[in-house]
């Protein structure tokens, strides 16, 4: 089984769906994890990443934010904007944006691209999610204002049920979150990732520090076992002799679980038919016989997902 995919079988039926699971320390902490990482780790801006499947998704996905897999389905968070926040001359009250509006989905789909569920979630101003990530019981979500320095709810949404469930609210704009299935606690980012947070399951922060790394912004998170996580995320860079066109820097990072210092990061220069760099938006990875796959939506509106894999040396 692969990284964060603890269901053993998925059975899908018209209007409803069942789930059987294997819970957190029997899959995700034993020799496929190990493996995931180590592979991780030899990976390189030199590695070849090899396209094998484009999905065109049957649905508006908006602009999609985060992604992980329960057994055969998908799970992906989205915004739906109706109104752009705008940025103010001078800060109020402590944002330096309106609010906007719109609405937070997660979408739940199929290998075909079909989508099974749209779950609603946000409350008022707070409509935007973030990167999400499953344990192995719930799929966890942040719900943010779409500006930094703001407010959030966070979400765990059990696969079983389709319901969602308030856990906590917190002040910050939490961008992406995750369980460490093996302790208990909940890992975040902030607004471009600048910030890490600690939370307990009430949402008492239990620590907080500066993320070191300016290589990308992180969008979206997922346990990788061995006490690791892995991030996406991108770094919009302006090119020389261009007014308004910027360059996306893709790229993924090996984080300590523990400490949240890097292990090990590499670039992504992968781009969609539309010319985004695959790490814009949702990624998922998981392991494989050959080395590591990659799932990415780049792209709004109507999206595909994009599969590649890389074969790496084992050791």
């Amino acid at each position: 089984m692969k990284k964060v995919i603890f269901a053993l079988a998925t059975a899908l039926t018209f209007g409803s769906l069942t789930t059987a699971f294997a819970y957190p320390d029997t899959l995700q902490y034993g020799k496929d994890g190990k493996q995931l990482t180590e592979k991780f780790q030899q990976l390189s801006r030199d590695s070849v990443w090899e396209q094998k499947e484009k999905i065109d998704l049957q649905f508006n996905t908006f602009h999609p934010q985060g992604m992980t897999k329960v057994g055969d389905l998908y799970y992906m968070s989205s915004v739906e904007i109706i109104e752009k926040p705008v940025k103010y001359d001078q800060p109020r009250d402590g944002y330096d944006r309106s609010p906007g509006k719109g609405i937070g989905h997660l979408f739940v789909f199929n290998t075909q691209g079909k989508l099974l569920k749209d779950i609603k979630l946000g409350e008022g101003d707070m409509y935007h999610p973030g990167g999400i990530a499953f344990d192995g019981k719930s799929v966890w979500v942040s719900v943010a204002e779409y500006r930094p320095n703001s407010k959030s709810i966070i979400y765990k949404v059990n696969p079983e049920t389709m319901n969602s469930q308030e856990a906590f609210r917190t002040n910050d704009h939490i961008g992406g979150i995750l369980r460490d299935g093996k302790h208990g606690n909940l890992k975040a980012v902030s607004w471009g990732s600048r910030t890490f947070y600690e939370f307990n399951e009430k949402g008492k922060v239990l620590n907080k520090s500066i993320n070191p790394s300016h290589f990308v912004d992180y969008q979206d998170c997922e346990n990788a076992g061995e006490d690791q996580l892995i991030c996406s995320g991108i770094t919009e860079l302006p090119q020389q002799g261009a007014a308004t066109s910027k360059y996306e820097l893709g790229g993924l990072a090996l984080l300590d679980m523990k400490t949240m210092d890097m292990v090990h990061e590499l670039p992504i220069t992968l781009f969609s038919p539309k010319g985004h760099v695959v790490t814009r938006n949702p990624v998922y990875l998981e392991n494989t016989k050959q080395g590591i796959k990659l799932y990415a939506v780049p792209d709004d509106d109507q999206s595909s997902m994009l599969v590649y894999e890389t074969s790496v040396n084992k050791k």
